[in-house]
C-alpha cells in the first residue's frame, strides 16, 4: 500500500478550495433576506394599487353597515378594484367612487364628510380628488321611484334591512331613469346621506358615471369586532329586478 508523504499531503490540502467563512455566509444569507422582502413588497404594492384598496369611512351616511365619524375612529374597508374592470358592479353594492361632479362641498377641506384615501400600508394615494360611498340601487336602464316612503326598482319593492330603525327608504318621492354607463346610489341612513336624491336638479344630474366608480368595498377590516364581508341582501336578486326590454 502506497503511503503517501507529509510534504505531498500538505501539497493536497493547500490545493482544496477554502470553504466560505462564516461572514461570507452571513453576507449571502441577507442579500437572500432583502431580496425576498423587496419580491414580497413589490407584490403587495402591486395588489394594492390594481386589486385590493384600503379606505377610510370618516362619515355616517352609510350607518349602520359602515361606521364613520370625521371626529373619530371609523371603519377601515377593502376596496375590489378589478370589479370595475370586470363589470362585476351590481345592484346592492356598497362602492366608492370618484366626486367629478363636485357633490363634496368642500373637497379641499381635509375635515369634509368625504370617503379618505387610506392605504393599510401606508403608501401615498394614486388618485388626488376625493371619494364618496354609497349603495348602488339602479343600474343602467333601471327605473328608479320613490313613492310613500318606499323604494321600487323596475317595479319591484326592494326590502333593505340595511336601514336604520324607524328611517324610511327616501324622505321624497322622485322617479328617475338611469342612462347608459350610469348608476343611482343612495346611503344607507337616509336621513343622513347627500346621495343621489339631493342633486336630481344639478346640471350635471344625479347620476354617478361607471367610469367613476373605484371599486366595490367588499369587507370591512378595522376595527377588528366589527371585521367581516360587506355583502348585498337577497332583495337584489330577485329575478323581477331584470332591466325592461
Amino acid at each position: 500500500m502506497a503511503v503517501q508523504s507529509p510534504e505531498r499531503e500538505g501539497l493536497a490540502d493547500a490545493s482544496k478550495p477554502e470553504p466560505h467563512s462564516r461572514d461570507q455566509r452571513d453576507t449571502w444569507g441577507l442579500r437572500r433576506l432583502v431580496a425576498s422582502m423587496v419580491v414580497l413588497l413589490v407584490i403587495f404594492v402591486l395588489t394594492h394599487v390594481f386589486l385590493v384598496q384600503g379606505f377610510f369611512i370618516p362619515t355616517s351616511s352609510m350607518e349602520p353597515t359602515l361606521h364613520g365619524c370625521s371626529a373619530c375612529d371609523g371603519d377601515r374597508v377593502l376596496v375590489d378594484r378589478m370589479a370595475v374592470r370586470t363589470d362585476a358592479i351590481h345592484r346592492g353594492d356598497v362602492v366608492v367612487f370618484r366626486d367629478s361632479k363636485g357633490w363634496l362641498p368642500h373637497p379641499s377641506d381635509a375635515s369634509a364628510p368625504v370617503v379618505e384615501w387610506l392605504e393599510l400600508a401606508g403608501l401615498a394615494p394614486d388618485e388626488s380628488g376625493e371619494n364618496l360611498v354609497k349603495r348602488v340601487i339602479g343600474l343602467d336602464g333601471d327605473r328608479v321611484e320613490a313613492r310613500g316612503g318606499v323604494l321600487y326598482v323596475n317595479g319591484v319593492r326592494l326590502l333593505e334591512p340595511y336601514l336604520p330603525p324607524g328611517v324610511r327608504a327616501s324622505a321624497t318621492d322622485f322617479a328617475v331613469t338611469v342612462p347608459d354607463d350610469h348608476l343611482w346610489v343612495m346611503g344607507d341612513n337616509r336621513d343622513d346621506s347627500a346621495d343621489s336624491r339631493s342633486h336630481l336638479n344639478d346640471p350635471g344630474g344625479p347620476f354617478i358615471a361607471e367610469a367613476d366608480v373605484v371599486g366595490k368595498a367588499f369587507a370591512i377590516v378595522w376595527p377588528l369586532q366589527r371585521s367581516g364581508a360587506i355583502d348585498a341582501p337577497p332583495t337584489f336578486d330577485e329575478a323581477a329586478l331584470a332591466r325592461p326590454d
